[in-house]
């Protein structure tokens, strides 16, 4: 079915072995992975973009947080006992150790150099506030860190303790506000944008054929089962056209047109609900060197889970800075560069029903939406001061985020026109094509998406594959959480590798 070398076809057409379409994290992700599994394939990869990594993997356009479950609360449930579920938690944190796991790899093979380019570490902390909160917040403590998982976490309720973990949350508040927090040194700031260039520079490197200014305007199956993409080159106008046997869809928000033009069964009754979204950004140093944490709170009522907020510490292009939110927001558009009319030309018969139904569920979150897109900066900046009392107005800047769009289907549990939360991967039954879906967790867990592709797409070659990927990733065929022996090994070996090992910053560095 693969080794297909290129040939010359009529209509300027080429035929290939893998094409992807999107160059962000899970695109790079996926396509050095199949390189190193068979680097006699031949890779071609369309953006419609000027360079890798623009849209949702850019690191302007999310928070880096490198999910790990260590500190967002919307991971852990409060069950109605009182008692704490954390089985979300200790997923996305065994997905997230697969990645740094794949990193760890490429690191050692010299695919890819400086680590501390795109990864540092940072604690992760969770802070609430009110008696309430903070009997969870003890609650979930005692459930996390008696886990293997999460081994080294603190909880206190100590002002003292407090002022010494993040300062400038503390400062200015009354003495006797109740307010409690966990903190985890083992987190991470990891910044995507970085790793999807050196990703996608590898791959170059590999003679991966990279088409920037390249847009895919159309996707048909052909007579032989392989998929013609229309591609239209931004630079010149010209119109190619391109077959190849496999393809991936991970153009972010753009996914969902692209696989409802595949025609594919799997695509039909699922739909897109796009989130734009804000941060405030501070660069000031005296400000922002009294905060060395990533520290999320609680959404509030009504909020969607993209919405909790936080308030991180960013490295960027060597220099720290901070940034907070994020403020959610509603446009139309699948993609920041993407168009007004997207969301209105994703629906189609198929899925009417199920977009009008979830319209109908979701009409609370589309109030909170449109309140939030009419916030002036003031009213953010009061938002600010719920985390930092002394916050000015003059120190904070608004930059725009990345454009999500959430997936929208009908599920058994939530009936028709389910709104989801998370990373969701649609593919052809016979595995000729693969579409990524979604937003956070995301980029954190991309190898484990791309590793879900690569075993629902390629079943007959992972037999012959499985001794390759087990050294990319030690852990792969085995569950972390029942092998505390190679949880140790693994935080050892990857903090080792990525130099996350005993260089945790001061906050005051």
């Amino acid at each position: 079915m693969y080794g297909v070398r290129k040939v010359n076809m009529s209509n300027s057409e080429t035929k290939i072995d893998v094409i992807l379409i999107g160059a962000g994290v899970m695109s790079a992700t996926l396509g050095t992975m199949l390189k190193e599994l068979v680097p006699e394939w031949e890779i071609k990869v369309f953006e419609k973009l000027e360079n890798a990594g623009e849209e949702s993997s850019n690191e302007w356009n999310n928070a880096g947080t490198g999910h790990a479950a260590l500190c967002e609360l919307n991971y852990t449930v409060e069950k109605l006992d009182g008692s704490v579920d954390i089985s979300k938690a200790i997923n996305i944190n065994e997905q997230f150790q697969v990645s740094m796991q794949f990193w760890s790899y490429l690191v050692n093979s010299n695919l890819i150099r400086n680590p501390q380019d795109f990864i540092m570490p940072l604690p992760h902390m969770s802070m609430v506030q009110g008696e309430e909160n903070i009997t969870f917040l003890k609650r979930r403590f005692e459930a996390m860190s008696n886990n293997p998982l999460f081994q080294g976490m603190e909880f206190s309720d100590d002002p003292a303790k407090l002022m010494e973990w993040i300062p400038l949350i503390m400062q200015g508040r009354p003495a006797n506000e109740a307010i409690a927090a966990t903190k985890i040194d083992s987190g991470t700031d990891v910044n995507f944008g970085a790793l999807t260039r050196m990703l996608f520079d590898h791959l170059k490197s590999k003679n991966v054929d990279i088409k920037y200014k390249h847009s895919v305007d159309n996707i048909n199956r052909t007579s032989d089962g392989s998929w013609e993409l229309k591609v239209k080159n931004l630079h010149s106008g010209n119109v190619e056209r391109h077959t190849a046997k496999f393809v991936f869809v991970g153009g972010g928000g753009g996914s969902v047109h692209l696989l409802q033009k595949s025609g594919i069964p799997e695509g039909k009754h699922i739909g897109g609900f796009p989130v734009s979204g804000l941060f405030l950004v501070c660069n000031k140093p005296d400000v922002v060197e009294q905060h060395h944490a990533k520290v999320y709170g609680k959404a509030k009522v009504g909020a969607p889970p993209m919405s909790v907020p936080h308030l991180d510490t960013r490295f960027i292009d060597n220099k720290k800075s901070l940034l907070f939110g994020p403020f959610a927001g509603f446009s139309p558009k699948f993609l920041k560069t993407g168009s007004m009319f997207d969301l209105l030309t994703s629906i189609k018969p198929h899925n009417v029903f199920t977009m009008l139904a979830a319209g109908a569920k979701e009409m609370s979150l589309t109030k909170y939406l449109i309140q939030q897109v009419m916030l002036s900066k003031e009213k953010r900046i009061e938002e600010l001061r719920e985390f930092i009392p002394n916050a000015k107005l003059e120190d904070w800047d608004i930059v725009v985020a990345g454009q999500r769009v959430q997936v929208i289907k009908d599920t058994e549990a939530g009936g028709k026109g389910t709104l989801q939360f998370g990373t969701e991967v649609v593919s052809a039954a016979d595995g000729s094509i693969a579409a990524l879906l979604g937003a956070s967790p995301g980029a954190s867990t991309a190898v484990h998406v791309m590793l879900e592709v690569i075993n629902k797409c390629f079943p007959q070659h992972i037999e012959a594959w499985e001794p390759k990927i087990k050294e990319m990733i030690p852990s792969y065929g085995e569950s972390l959480l029942n092998n505390p022996e190679l949880i140790r090994e693994v935080h050892t070996s990857t903090a080792q590798t990525l130099g996350l090992a005993g260089k945790e910053t001061s906050k005051s560095e």
